[in-house]
């Protein structure tokens, strides 16, 4: 692989995000689901790949051809295949950078309901699909037990943390886990829109949405901001660092998130070489990725700076931008290096995890909603039921559809819950132990885990935060 394979291969991916843009800019119904450029854009480069197009060129043209496997060569695809592990660790290191950690309490008081109802829903989707698998996939479809923690990655971590899994799927032997779990979150992204846009509808009927008569209509700039931020909004001020050029500065600072990141994995991995695992044979943090402990390593810069008191250094503004960056480019190669062969042969179970992960959502928000979240239950749970369906800028789409001007708290508690959320589930640490921990300690083990932890946060978010009547 040549240095100018691997540079043609960035280009390319360049023409697929504008190609995308302008598919988006001219087509109704993607803008009304809200579907980043750079999703349209994977799947339109991976209708030119060997999968879709492939198919028919392969049957005209000699092996030898360039095209003989579509319009994209397999160099480009060997280049594509690894980006979305190295990207994802850029993102996760970002994503608590420009955020300063207020203070327990504050989080609490703002956001308490909510980040007891998002982990219950989370940890919810592992009981729900280790049930499934246990009783039907695994026994009438022979689906690897791993299956078991497909929902909660594609669904609450979304397409980043399913590809960013990827090689730990391919470690832990199931490979093809990483496709699924791409549809699912594709899957999981359509379902969330339109069955959360249904439920908007309903609930202005009946009274719930409460500050707003009608369902407001966005302008195309409201729908760019939504859809391109991936659900944080881009400040409009920005702070100039004067030592150092503002883009190469927070730069580096992200590279030095992820090597932070980076030690404290090699620590645990030596650790546990020297310590449990070699008591017990048993090993998880040899399959740990990288990226949920290059985000710590993001609070940890973070937190320098401010005992430094060189917070303002830190724009907000050019972290999105630099994160949004890197999710656009590993959404193109990660979906268009997707493989439908592994999903088409596996296209019952998908659609069977897919409409569990859809009903356990549905009953959360309908059900247990109301009961968990004691104010304005219905403007705060579709911010979790959006991100609980495959991305954070679903939840803030369907939270703006019902409250536009923010007269309820549920966009700042939405914000603050993140702080008690991210770092553990939806693409956390818990997420990317799941796999090693389903792997070491079997789909029984976890399912009681997972199950005690669930009902744990059921039980006190039904008895401390009982609603208002």
């Amino acid at each position: 692989m040549t240095p100018d394979k691997i540079g043609f291969s960035f280009l390319i991916i360049g023409a697929f995000l504008l190609a995308g843009k302008f598919i988006r800019t001219r087509t109704k119904w993607l803008q009304n689901l809200f579907l980043p450029s750079s999703i349209i854009g994977g799947f339109l480069a991976l209708s030119f790949g060997p999968d879709v197009l492939g198919r028919l060129t392969s049957q005209f043209l000699n092996e030898n051809s360039i095209f003989y496997n579509g319009l994209l060569p397999e160099f480009i695809l060997e280049v594509w295949r690894p980006l979305s592990g190295l990207f994802i660790n850029v993102i996760f290191a970002a994503l608590l950078l420009a955020k300063p950690v207020p203070s327990l309490k504050k989080i609490w008081n703002n956001s308490g309901p909510q980040i007891v109802m998002g982990h219950t829903v989370a940890w919810g989707q592992y009981v729900v699909g280790l049930l499934l698998t246990l009783f039907v996939l695994t026994p009438f479809f022979g689906m690897d037990p791993l299956t078991g923690a497909l929902i909660e990655i594609a669904f609450v971590g979304g397409h980043g943390t399913a590809a960013g899994l990827s090689d730990t799927f391919a470690l832990l032997g199931y490979a093809e886990g990483a496709d699924l779990a791409l549809g699912l979150a594709t899957m999981g992204i359509f379902g969330g829109v339109i069955s959360g846009i249904a439920i908007i509808n309903i609930g202005f009927r009946k009274g719930y949405a409460k500050p707003q008569g009608e369902r407001p209509t966005f302008s195309e700039e409201e729908k760019e901001q939504i859809t391109e931020s991936y659900g944080y909004d881009i400040e409009q001020e920005v702070k100039q660092p004067k030592a150092i050029e503002p883009l190469a500065f927070h730069l580096s600072l992200i590279a030095i998130a992820i090597l932070f990141g980076y030690i404290f994995q090699q620590a645990l991995i030596i650790l546990e070489a020297y310590t449990w695992g070699a008591w017990t044979d048993v090993y998880l943090f040899t399959y740990l990725p990288l990226f949920p402990l290059a985000m710590i390593g993001g609070i940890v810069v973070q937190m320098i700076f401010g005992k430094l008191n060189l917070r303002n250094y830190i724009d907000p503004n050019l972290v999105s931008m630099i994160s949004g960056f890197a999710l656009d480019i590993l959404l193109v190669s990660a979906l268009a290096t997707l493989s439908l062969d592994v999903i088409g042969d596996n296209i019952i179970p998908f659609l069977l995890i897919s409409l569990a992960g859809i009903a356990w959502n549905l009953f959360a928000f309908l059900y247990l909603g109301p009961r968990m979240i004691p104010d304005h239950w219905f403007e705060r749970g579709l911010g979790d039921f959006g991100q609980a369906t495959g991305m954070a800028a679903t939840g803030l789409l369907l939270m703006k559809i019902a409250d536009p001007d923010n007269k309820t708290p549920a966009l700042e508690g939405f914000g603050y819950k993140q702080i008690m959320f991210e770092p553990f589930v939806g693409g956390g640490l818990l997420t990317s132990a799941s796999l090693p921990l389903i792997y070491q300690f079997g789909p029984v083990t976890f399912l009681i885990i997972t199950t005690v932890v669930t009902l744990s946060f059921l039980v006190f978010g039904l008895v401390k935060f009982k609603p208002k009547k």
